[in-house]
């Protein structure tokens, strides 16, 4: 069985990171990247969820076999060496970034799904700029549990 693994931030975990985790799955035995905070400010991003909760409910997915924390860019080879991976994979509008990688194993770069992002999902949520974020978690929260009863 190969080795995957992918990056990412998984904020507002939608369907588009369903896919690409259940995709991956197909491929081989799947590690996942999340980038914690300081590694997400760091590149000018604002997260909505925790690192400690992002990383968590990928964990949780049933297509992960381990998830570990995105610390910085220079990291992935030593990731690949580290998990023993076979196969790099990362959304194609990083197409050409991480060629250089190709070195160590193969490097795959899918289509996004279509309609959806945590860009768009951030978008939209900014007209209830009137909720604050400790009611938002709790609906967040919320949705993760009825999500794990109909499981």
């Amino acid at each position: 069985m190969k080795n995957i693994i992918t990056y990412g931030t998984f904020d507002l975990f939608h369907i588009g990171h369903l896919n690409l985790l259940k995709r991956l799955s197909e491929m081989g035995q799947l590690t996942v990247a999340v980038s914690t905070d300081e590694f997400n400010e760091g590149k000018g991003k604002k997260t909505i969820i925790p690192f400690e909760q992002r990383i968590e409910i990928v964990r949780g997915c049933r297509y992960v076999h381990q998830a570990i924390p995105e610390s910085s860019w220079e990291q992935k080879i030593n990731d690949i060496q580290t998990y023993h991976i076979d196969t790099f994979v990362i959304g194609d509008d990083w197409q050409g970034k991480f060629d250089f990688l190709q070195e160590y194993c193969e490097v795959v770069y899918l289509p996004r799904t279509e309609g959806i992002s945590t860009t768009q999902l951030k978008k939209a949520l900014s007209a209830f700029s009137s909720i604050n974020k400790e009611e938002f978690m709790r609906a967040f929260e919320i949705l993760e549990m009825l999500k794990a009863d109909l499981n």
